[in-house]
């Protein structure tokens, strides 16, 4: 049997109501639960029962006054102090003398209860379900009077006390109707036909919409309809009118992840049915897939409150700009901010970009390729980043051009990309125009990142043996080797000139900076082709290797380009393979503008020239040499007639 407890103020009110009238000794007594029957005394353990048998005439013998109920050989169990102190506070004489106080006199007596007590009193008024009961335990179904008088004490006893226990209880209550609200929304999520692990984790990202569930319940009281239901019956009504769990399997069904789906419930405030427009609209223009979520998260809340109509017009504005109607879904998936710009503001944005020389075309392809810089950012930010690309001696047309080109510097920030690169390009020794040149060639190295891109590529040039103001001009001329990788583009092919090519360790920092267009040439279709073919012409390895350090671009031209040059070289020219060994540009001039029309000339005046002689000059140079060569050959002649003898 459970023992009396001094929180069960309810107990306390019906003995108080039954007016017993019981000697001062007879503690030991059971207390019936029941409040509305009379009150019956027996012995409160049951082995008193078992051990000691009344007689059948003796057990409705009355009880004489004075008289106890235990015998001398009987140990009975007492309760505690103060229940006992209970019991004797409502059989005191001066309750049998007044045994009914008119209304006026009566008091309320209330005792001093703890916080845990107070807690688990709130929590049992704020349960959605009666607990399991075991057989003669106590239930307190008058809980929320219970509650009322628990407070009514405390305020009475701590009036000079600070309010932080009473809000830290109205905090607890919160929390406990946030429990039970909670439940409710699990029981519709399992009716649903939702797993236990997918319910746990979108609860967890709802936070704001139980809470809303239950500012929604509160008000619902208020409604006729509604006035006598419980709380749960409120919240389940307005889960159920707002459609939620249908709403939650058709995003789930459309690829959205429950944080996205707990992001957007929580942001239409109940209205949960401007999610299932906003979703059909936006796969009315092309917005596929998982992307449907990505765009109506990321533009927020607005985006929710607006009008389709308005949506439409600004659709219908890029369209007239220059994008296209199946970009538009591209567009909006990547940029959904701007479904939240309004009119005026959207055609501020444009106007800017159209006012640097661009048209409809180049602004469309723009958007396209970039999304994010008609919406990702202010347009204080976006004047800033123009003005500093003007610096590089860049007028308004040409930024329009650069940016319409590649899109991603207006992405760039200003203080932690373009600042630092300008600076560790001027210690490299390039100048403004030389950062111009980069810019205009290759704007995208202004887009990559400085420490772990550029620096150590520019490191690993020097440990080849590049010298330090070599690297400045290298860049200038060949701004490309920056985008390349350095473990699948730029090593690979240091390593094939240096075992493959016949390039000696002292040469090639040498010949990288001659021809740093070797680093972006291909190894399978365009390096070793060209090494075998001039193996195959009888030149050495390691004479091919000085060849290439001689004139790096060798290994770049096209062999069908090489094979007529060194055709005509070895059939009609005549010349020894040793020629062509000390002067390797011979394959960098054009045959039919420059080596057979000089070769003809050669001819014509029976002279003969070594071929760097022959082309590595000017047209005047080579004419005036060829004339002096002629008369040379012409006065040999001569004296040597002179020189015969006569009789």
């Amino acid at each position: 049997m459970q023992a009396f407890q001094p929180q069960n103020h309810h107990i306390a009110t019906v003995i108080r109501h039954q007016h017993c009238r019981l000697s001062p000794g007879a503690t030991n007594l059971y207390i019936s639960p029941v409040a509305s029957k009379p009150l019956h005394f027996r012995p409160t353990c049951s082995s008193f029962h078992n051990r000691h048998h009344t007689p059948p005439d003796q057990e409705n013998t009355p009880i004489p006054a004075g008289a106890s109920l235990s015998t001398e050989n009987d140990s009975l169990r007492t309760h505690n102090a103060k229940s006992t102190a209970l019991l004797l506070h409502h059989l005191s004489p001066q309750d049998q003398q007044n045994p009914h106080p008119p209304p006026s006199q009566r008091q309320e007596h209330h005792l001093p209860f703890s916080k845990e007590d107070k807690e688990k009193l709130l929590e049992l008024s704020l349960l959605n379900r009666r607990p399991p009961q075991f057989p003669g335990s106590i239930f307190l179904s008058n809980s929320s009077q219970l509650v009322k008088n628990v407070f009514e004490a405390e305020n009475t006893r701590l009036d000079d006390v600070d309010d932080d226990v009473d809000d830290e209880m109205l905090m607890k209550a919160l929390e406990i109707r946030r429990k039970v609200t909670l439940e409710v929304f699990k029981e519709a999520m399992k009716k649903g036909k939702f797993g236990i692990t997918y319910c746990e984790n979108l609860i967890s990202t709802l936070a704001d919409f139980l809470d809303c569930v239950m500012i929604k319940a509160a008000s619902m009281k208020q409604l006729p309809e509604f006035s006598g239901c419980s709380y749960n019956d409120r919240a389940k009504a307005f889960i159920n009118e707002s459609g939620v769990v249908p709403l939650i399997r058709w995003l789930k069904y459309n690829s959205l992840s429950y944080p996205q789906i707990g992001k957007l419930i929580c942001a239409s405030r109940g209205n949960v049915d401007s999610i299932r427009k906003l979703a059909e609209w936006l796969k009315s223009i092309h917005v596929k897939g998982r992307f449907i979520g990505v765009a109506m998260t990321r533009a927020g809340e607005t985006v929710l409150e607006r009008d389709l109509e308005e949506l439409d017009e600004i659709v219908m504005y890029l369209e007239s700009n220059g994008v296209r109607q199946d970009w538009m879904g591209y567009l909006v998936s990547r940029c959904p901010e701007v479904l939240c710009f309004s009119m005026e503001e959207l055609r501020s944005r444009v106007e800017f970009y159209m006012n640097m020389g661009m048209d409809k075309n180049d602004f469309g392809t723009m958007l396209f390729d970039c999304p994010k810089v008609l919406g990702s950012l202010s347009m204080e930010e976006m004047n800033k980043k123009v003005a500093y690309l003007k610096e590089f001696g860049l007028d308004n047309e040409d930024v329009g051009r650069l940016l319409a080109f590649k899109p991603q510097l207006m992405a760039c920030n200003i203080k932690e990309q373009w600042i630092p690169l300008v600076k560790y390009f001027y210690y490299l020794g390039i100048s403004k125009d030389g950062m111009r040149r980069i810019l205009t060639r290759k704007p995208i190295i202004f887009c990559i990142d400085l420490e772990s891109t550029i620096v150590p590529k520019v490191q690993f040039l020097r440990d080849i043996g590049v010298q330090h103001d070599a690297i400045g001009s290298m860049l200038v001329r060949f701004p490309s080797l920056l985008t390349y990788s350095l473990y699948k583009k730029i090593r690979p092919v240091v390593i094939f000139l240096l075992t493959d090519a016949g390039v000696s360790q002292q040469d090639i920092g040498k010949v990288i900076a001659l021809a740093p267009e070797l680093l972006g040439c291909s190894i399978a279709n365009k390096l070793d082709n060209n090494v075998k073919y001039f193996l195959s012409l009888g030149i050495k390895l390691p004479v091919l290797g000085e060849m290439i350090a001689d004139f790096p671009m060798l290994l770049r031209y096209n062999i069908d380009i090489l094979r007529p040059k060194y055709r005509y070289l070895r059939r009609m020219m005549v010349q020894p393979l040793q020629d062509l060994i000390e002067f390797p540009r011979f394959f960098s001039y054009s045959l039919e503008e420059r080596i057979i029309p000089r070769h003809k000339i050669m001819v014509e005046n029976r002279i003969n020239f070594k071929l760097r002689c022959m082309l590595a000059s000017t047209d005047d140079e080579f004419h005036s040499r060829v004339a002096d060569e002629a008369e040379r050959r012409r006065r040999f002649e001569s004296g040597i007639r002179d020189a015969q003898p006569t009789d």
